[in-house]
C-alpha cells in the first residue's frame, strides 16, 4: 500500500514539473484542437451508444483499448453517424500543423473537422 502511495506521490511531481513545459510549447491553435477533440470524442461515443453494434474486432479480443480513431472507423463501416474518421484525421492534421506553427493549416484542419462532424 505504502509503495502504491509513492508511486502516486511520486507520478503527480513529475506531471506538476512537467507541466510548465507542455503549457509552454503550445501551438497558434492548441485550445481550438482541444475543444474540437472534445466535440469529437462526444460525437463518437454517443453514436456508438446509439447506434446498432457490429461484431468484435481481433484488437478487442487481444485486449486492446479503443481509441477515438478506432471507434470512428467502426461506426463508419457500419455506416453509423457523420464521418467520424475523417473527423479523427483532420484533427491529427490540425495537432501537426499546431507543432510547427502553421496557424492557417491548423485553422484548415479544424474546419475540415468541423465539416465531417455536421449533420
Amino acid at each position: 500500500m505504502r509503495s502504491c502511495m509513492t508511486l502516486h506521490t511520486l507520478l503527480m511531481s513529475a506531471a506538476a514539473a512537467l507541466l510548465p513545459v507542455f503549457l509552454s510549447h503550445a501551438g497558434p491553435c492548441t485550445t481550438e484542437i482541444d475543444r474540437m477533440q472534445v466535440e469529437v470524442d462526444a460525437i463518437i461515443e454517443a453514436v456508438a451508444a446509439a447506434g446498432p453494434t457490429a461484431r468484435e474486432s481481433t484488437a478487442a479480443m487481444l485486449r486492446h483499448q479503443p481509441t477515438p480513431g478506432s471507434i470512428a472507423a467502426a461506426e463508419e463501416e457500419i455506416g453509423d453517424g457523420p464521418k467520424m474518421e475523417e473527423a479523427v484525421a483532420a484533427l491529427a492534421k490540425a495537432r501537426e500543423a499546431d507543432a510547427a506553427n502553421d496557424k492557417s493549416a491548423c485553422e484548415q484542419a479544424l474546419a475540415a473537422a468541423r465539416r465531417a462532424i455536421s449533420p
